[in-house]
């Protein structure tokens, strides 16, 4: 029934109808609703007419229809593992193994892995349009790691197509040779820039079959999607924002990739593959040189949801994207968390560790995450509005010590000593920066800088005091929020950069909320019955009343 005077829905709500304009009491004990008395004409009005006033519909809640739902909140702990690794431009191979970065056996549940400098930091990179090879070559290695260890030995970026696909690796393997093997080289050898295939193509062999539904809202409600968005008489704004801007837009896959068979021969036995897979990738998202991926046991990813991302760049000209960071927002059950992968302002002059202060502060301010919906509770939009929050990469901090008495500390290895000196440290304990954060303990040597393939400092081959880099801890994993718990942090041996993996294991509370609900009908098609807007209790017992007097 359409009443003129009522208001416009806004978003969905537990009322069928708004109550601004006029103050309704409650209906208790059984009672029927009734208006509280503006005037002499009010009683008359509701005893003159058959049906209920305009305020005494507006009064009826959804709950009513729907019938009483019981929640109960329990909590349960899940392992995360979170690295961290300026790979210093490099690009790897497939006989690089990833055990000092990912061991194999940790088998946490969620997977956080975050990298700085995946191509060289030059202008062409920084301005022009980005190769992806060295991202997808990354995913193909952790997939490996993850999921189907080989042979060290084999290549699996050249693999030959076959029509017979028995794993991810080797349709990955056959993707990537004919992506960027066939496809990235003109005939004379230079790069096709503009035939590169896009990250969005690259990371489709990872993740799962139904990713779309992971930028979805997944708010235990009373009710299912369906009806729930009937109950909301199909109200947008509950679901119109189903993708994040900041990721690439999935509706139609295969008109932006020019490799056809990543995209257009994604065969059944492909799906196949991935259904089989114990991790899937949850989210990946690439700027410039910083690289963040999320992978997920295949059992949790339909809890999983409000996937979104987030990019400030804080580099040249204090925007683009060489320094900056990247931030992913997600819903596990009921509890949510924000990974922030960045790479701040380098330099170890006096006075350095205040642009990198300046850097953590406007990526608080400046990260915006897409509002999903409006079911539920309210989904975070800022980084410390998270229920769970970590941080990792290459924060650039240094120690405020000579290069000598730095390396006279090391020989001793006093990382107390050092510690005190370290310039992140110094500037939490101000206030200045990561105020409310934590951090564990460090019990390991300075992860930065190394010689290249050496385990020695690149001080002391290095030719002259310019290019002299005193040892410091630049890669680091905080956290902020309750329910966090680090079992581990330790630092990885790989002599693959100039920098040491840095990593953690977590364990995190995440609650999950189970719900029981009684329907008083079966009709998922919210309506107002015509028996709802019969004349109330007061006017049905005279009826009835005169009824019995003239007898049957």
């Amino acid at each position: 029934m359409a009443f003129p005077d009522d208001e416009k829905m806004k978003g969905c709500r537990p009322k069928l109808f708004g109550t601004k304009d006029k103050k309704v009491v409650k209906r208790t004990d059984g009672q029927s609703c009734s208006t509280v008395k503006s005037g002499p004409s009010s009683s008359k009005s509701q005893s003159s007419s058959p049906f209920r006033t305009l305020s005494e519909v507006r009064s009826i809640r959804l709950s009513h229809l729907l019938g009483h739902t019981s929640n109960t909140t329990k909590t349960e702990p899940f392992r995360i593992f979170v690295s961290t690794w300026n790979v210093g431009g490099n690009t790897p191979t497939a006989e690089l193994n990833l055990d000092e970065f990912l061991p194999a056996d940790d088998n946490s549940d969620i997977y956080v892995l975050g990298f700085q400098e995946i191509v060289p930091l030059n202008a062409g990179n920084v301005l022009v349009v980005e190769d992806n090879e060295p991202a997808s070559r990354w995913l193909a290695l952790i997939n490996r790691t993850l999921n189907i260890p080989v042979d060290s030995n084999a290549d699996i970026f050249q693999h030959k197509p076959s029509s017979s696909l028995d794993s991810t690796s080797s349709l990955s393997s056959s993707n990537l040779d004919a992506s960027f093997s066939s496809h990235s080289r003109t005939p004379n050898g230079s790069s096709a820039i503009f035939q590169k295939s896009s990250l969005k193509s690259i990371r489709k062999p990872y993740m799962p079959t139904q990713r779309k539904l992971l930028k979805l809202c997944n708010c235990s409600v009373e009710m299912t999607r369906k009806s729930y968005k009937d109950a909301c008489f199909g109200c947008p704004q509950a679901y119109a924002n189903e993708t994040d801007s900041s990721e690439e837009d999935d509706t139609d896959d295969r008109s932006n990739d020019t490799c056809g068979y990543l995209v257009d021969g994604m065969s059944s036995a492909a799906s196949a593959s991935r259904d089989q897979l114990k991790y899937n990738l949850i989210s990946c998202k690439r700027m410039v040189g910083i690289f963040i991926t999320v992978w997920a046991k295949k059992e949790l990813v339909h809890h999983i949801g409000h996937v979104r991302t987030s990019c400030v760049g804080r580099g040249i000209m204090g925007y683009l994207g060489n320094k900056g960071c990247i931030s992913v927002s997600m819903t596990l059950h009921q509890t949510s968390f924000c990974f922030i992968c960045s790479h701040l302002a380098s330099g170890e002059k006096e006075g350095d560790e205040l642009r990198r202060n300046l850097d953590v502060l406007e990526i608080l301010r400046l990260t915006q995450f897409q509002r999903i919906c409006r079911a539920g509770r309210r989904i975070p939009e800022k980084i410390l509005d998270h229920d769970r929050v970590i941080w990792l990469g290459d924060l650039n901090y240094r120690i405020s010590l000579s290069y000598e008495d730095t390396k006279k500390l090391l020989t001793e290895n006093n990382w107390d000593a050092l510690f005190e000196k370290d310039q992140l440290n110094i500037e939490r304990k101000s206030g200045r920066v990561f105020r409310g954060w934590s951090e564990e303990k460090i019990y390991f040597a300075p992860t930065y800088k190394y010689s290249s393939n050496s385990d020695s400092y690149a001080g002391e081959t290095a030719t002259s005091k310019k290019k002299r880099r005193t040892p410091a801890w630049c890669d680091r994993i905080l956290w902020h929020g309750d329910g966090i718990v680090q079992l581990s942090y330790f630092r990885g041996e790989s002599k693959f950069s100039d920098h040491r993996p840095v990593c953690g294991t977590f364990i995190v509370d995440v609650e999950i909320q189970e719900s029981k609900s009684k329907r008083r009908s079966s009709n998922t098609n919210i309506r107002i019955g015509a028996e709802e807007l019969l004349p109330t209790s007061k006017s049905k017992g005279n009826r009835n009343k005169g009824n019995k007097g003239s007898g049957t």
